[in-house]
């Protein structure tokens, strides 16, 4: 198997370096060639998944460089290779959601990873923390692009324009909690537990609904967002 530089016989000797001695060299030349920029993966990226979910408990740069591979590898048609590591991704998976129990400072991103390993990817690419996240999506109803701002300035639909900022906002409508389901009470209940309020809050917006500041109908944001990002669905 080719890396992302087209070599053949370099991931392993760095598997075995990293699994021998803590070595930040050859963890840096590991990431580059199995997740190219935090993005291109190859197959070879898939055969190195086992090692370094075996390394992940006790390792977090292997715990980082499995998540990157698997929420990169969602968005580049590799169903079939992924399919081969289902074993491996639910095994990591369990291993994501006890590193989430302990609260870490890199909560957001093991979020984000575990989403998908459970194969949420657009809800992975989708999330970032709600300090600053904005959604552009089409209004279902005349078409006019709005947008969809939950953060620390707001959480709001408004035009925005890029002389005068965001204009004419209107108040978000989270969703009860108690009518979540599927993957949005998933989201919502795991952050819940793990004492991620803002996240949490954040979440009941993003699957609540917004007002379209141009024709003033009401649509679900989740909706529309699974709908721009997952067209064939």
């Amino acid at each position: 198997m080719h890396d992302c530089f087209g070599d053949v016989d370099r991931v392993p000797a760095l598997l075995e370096r990293v699994e021998r001695e803590d070595d930040a060299e050859a963890w840096q030349e590991l990431g580059y060639r199995l997740c190219l920029e935090n993005d291109l993966v190859s197959p070879v990226s898939f055969a190195a998944l086992p090692h370094l979910v075996r390394l992940a408990s006790g390792d977090s740069r292997a715990r980082v460089l499995a998540g990157t591979i698997v929420r990169c590898a969602g968005g580049h048609g590799y169903d079939e290779l992924l399919a081969g590591c289902a074993e491996t991704i639910a095994e990591f998976g369990v291993l994501l959601d006890r590193h989430l129990r302990s609260r870490p400072t890199d909560y957001v991103v093991a979020f984000l990873d575990l989403l998908a390993a459970k194969g949420q990817y657009h809800w992975s690419a989708g999330l970032d923390g709600f300090a600053d996240d904005s959604y552009h999506l089409a209004c279902p109803h005349c078409d006019a692009e709005v947008t969809i701002a939950i953060g620390d300035y707001g959480r709001y639909s408004a035009i925005r324009d890029w002389n005068l900022g965001d204009i004419d906002r209107r108040d978000l409508r989270p969703a009860a909690p108690e009518r979540l389901s599927g993957i949005g009470r998933w989201m919502y209940e795991t952050a819940t537990r793990d004492g991620q309020e803002a996240l949490a809050d954040g979440i009941t917006h993003l699957l609540g609904d917004g007002e379209c500041p141009r024709c003033a109908s009401v649509f679900n944001i989740a909706d529309e967002y699974t709908f721009a990002t997952c067209p064939g669905r």
